[in-house]
């Protein structure tokens, strides 16, 4: 038998300290262990993006990382992504009627917010390739693309 091992990480600025077995994804500790279960699993695999967080402020799909390599990392989920409210991306994503089924939403709304980190003034090309990476089962891009540049606008408007 494995060993546990101890593990400790600021999860939506709350700090976390707990044993976990070694070979524990990510995805499998926000949700089973943290009850944050707005980070979802959908492939497995990293093909969708559903599991989509950020960690250290860089978007990672919690399915390929082992909740052991984020020992001392920040990891912030959809539930902890609003200070005071929504985020400006998940009230574009609303207002734009950027989801569907809403499984994907999650993941898209943190890569989304990764992305804008890194390109606060997208075109819709932009848009589309830096979100590659995250599927949505509903193929509701069109709203999807429409509420990132909405939310790079209002982003711009208040910084």
């Amino acid at each position: 038998m494995i060993p546990a091992v101890q593990i400790s990480m600021v999860v939506n600025e709350t700090t976390q300290f707990h044993e976990v077995e070694p070979r524990t994804l990510l995805v499998q500790f926000l949700r089973d262990v943290c009850g944050l279960t707005g980070t979802k699993v959908g492939c497995d695999t990293s093909s969708c993006g559903a599991c989509t967080v950020l960690v250290d402020s860089e978007s990672v799909k919690s399915c390929t990382m082992l909740a052991a390599q984020a020992d001392g990392a920040s990891i912030t989920t959809i539930e902890g992504l609003g200070d005071a409210g929504w985020h400006p991306v998940q009230n574009a994503f609303h207002t734009e009627h950027g989801l569907q089924c809403g499984f994907c939403t999650a993941g898209m709304v943190m890569a989304a917010v990764s992305f804008l980190a890194e390109n606060p003034d997208p075109t819709e090309r932009d848009v589309r390739l830096g979100l590659e990476g995250n599927l949505c089962r509903c193929t509701g891009y069109h709203n999807i693309v429409k509420a990132v540049l909405k939310a790079a606008e209002s982003m711009k408007a208040t910084s």
